[in-house]
C-alpha cells in the first residue's frame, strides 16, 4: 500500500512539473505571438509627409524649360542659383526665417466616419511639431452619417485650435450634415462655388416587418427593462407611442446639433440655416455657413507663393488579405452594375 501511496505522489509531482512546463512553453509562444502580431502591424502602418512646394516647382521648372528660350532660361537659373545660395548662407548664419506652415491633411467621410481613426493620429503627429503660427487645412467632403461617428470626429479636429493651432476647412465637393458639424469647428470655412453645404438636420427611418410576420403565423418577442429602452423596433409592432418618443430623441439631437453649431459659429443664425436644406458654396457664402469662396488647391498654391512650406500629411495602414478582397469586389460592383442593371 505505502508503494501505491508513493508512486501516486510522485505522479501527482511528475504531473505537476509536466503541466508547469507546457504552461511556460504557452506563455513563451503567446508573447512571441504577440509581438510578431505587433510588429506586423507597426510594419502596416505608416505617416507620410510630402513637401507641395518642391513639387509645385518641380512642375514650374517644366513648364519653363518647355517655354522659354535658352537666353530667358539660363537667367532663370542664375537668378534661381542666388536665391538657393542666399538662403543656404541665411540658413548657416542661423539667419533663415522659417516662417509658418501649412499642413494638409484629408477627411473622405462615411456614414460611419471611419476616416476619423487615421484622423486622429494624424493630429496626433500635427500637434507633437506645430509651433503657434503653423495651421493646418483639412480638405474635407463628407455627406454625414451616424451622430456619435461624426460628434467625435468634430472633437479630434477641435484638438488643433484647442491647442492653438489655426485650422481651416476647405470644401471642394460636399461638406453636410455630419460633414458640417466637423467644418464648422475651424477657425475658417472656405468653399468652392458649387460645393454642397449645410444640411443641419437629424434623420431617423427603419422598415418594420411586424405585419409580415403576423402574415406569416410568426411570433415575435422582445423584453425590455426601462418603458424606453427600446422605441421604434424593426420587428415588433410600434405605438404611437413609440413613434412619439422616437421623434422626441429625434428633435433632441437636433438641439445639440444646433447649440454646437452656434458655439463654433456665434456670427450664424442657426435657425435660419438649421432646417435641414442644403445650398450651393455662394448661398453659403450670403448665409455666413463659410467664410469665403476659393478651392483647397487655390488655398495651398498661394500659401506657397508667400513661401510658406506645404506639406500633406496622410497616416495609412495597409488592409489585410481580406478588406483588400472585400475593397476590390467593392470597387468592380461599382464598375460594372450600371451596365448590368439595364440587362
Amino acid at each position: 500500500m505505502d508503494t501505491l501511496i508513493q508512486l501516486a505522489v510522485d505522479y501527482g509531482l511528475f504531473l505537476a512539473k509536466a503541466v508547469t512546463v507546457v504552461v511556460a512553453i504557452g506563455v513563451v509562444f503567446a508573447w512571441i505571438a504577440s509581438s510578431v502580431q505587433q510588429l506586423k502591424k507597426m510594419s502596416q502602418e505608416s505617416l507620410e509627409v510630402r513637401n507641395i512646394n518642391e513639387r509645385l516647382q518641380r512642375m514650374a521648372d517644366t513648364l519653363h524649360h518647355e517655354m522659354l528660350g535658352k537666353t530667358e532660361l539660363k537667367s532663370l537659373h542664375k537668378k534661381l542659383k542666388a536665391k538657393a545660395k542666399q538662403e543656404a548662407k541665411a540658413e548657416k548664419l542661423g539667419k533663415k526665417h522659417r516662417g509658418n506652415r501649412l499642413f494638409v491633411i484629408d477627411f473622405d467621410g462615411d456614414i460611419k466616419a471611419s476616416a476619423a481613426d487615421n484622423l486622429r493620429e494624424e493630429i496626433n503627429a500635427i500637434l507633437q511639431v506645430a509651433e503657434s503660427d503653423d495651421e493646418v487645412l483639412i480638405r474635407l467632403e463628407s455627406p454625414g452619417g451616424m451622430v456619435h461617428s461624426y460628434g467625435l470626429a468634430a472633437s479630434q479636429l477641435r484638438r488643433l485650435p484647442d491647442n492653438g493651432v489655426k485650422l481651416t476647412a476647405a470644401v471642394d465637393k460636399l461638406a453636410a450634415s455630419g460633414g458640417y458639424l466637423m467644418a464648422c469647428v475651424a477657425d475658417r470655412i472656405i468653399a468652392a462655388p458649387f460645393a454642397i453645404i449645410g444640411s443641419i438636420g437629424v434623420v431617423g427611418q427603419m422598415p418594420n416587418f411586424n405585419r409580415l410576420l403576423k402574415e406569416k403565423n410568426i411570433d415575435y418577442e422582445m423584453h425590455t427593462a426601462g418603458d424606453h429602452k427600446r422605441t421604434l423596433t424593426v420587428f415588433g409592432e410600434n405605438t404611437d407611442a413609440d413613434r412619439a418618443k422616437f421623434r422626441e430623441e429625434l428633435e433632441e439631437t437636433h438641439g445639440l446639433f444646433k447649440r454646437f453649431v452656434a458655439d463654433n459659429r456665434p456670427e450664424l443664425d442657426v435657425d435660419a440655416v438649421a432646417t435641414g436644406e442644403h445650398w450651393y458654396g455662394s448661398k453659403a457664402l450670403e448665409l455666413k455657413l463659410v467664410d469665403s469662396i476659393s478651392t483647397s488647391d487655390d488655398y495651398m498654391l498661394a500659401a506657397a507663393r508667400d513661401e510658406r512650406q506645404v506639406f500633406t500629411v496622410s497616416y495609412k495602414t495597409r488592409p489585410s488579405l481580406t478588406d483588400r478582397v472585400a475593397q476590390n469586389a467593392a470597387v468592380a460592383l461599382r464598375r460594372h452594375l450600371p451596365a448590368w442593371l439595364p440587362r
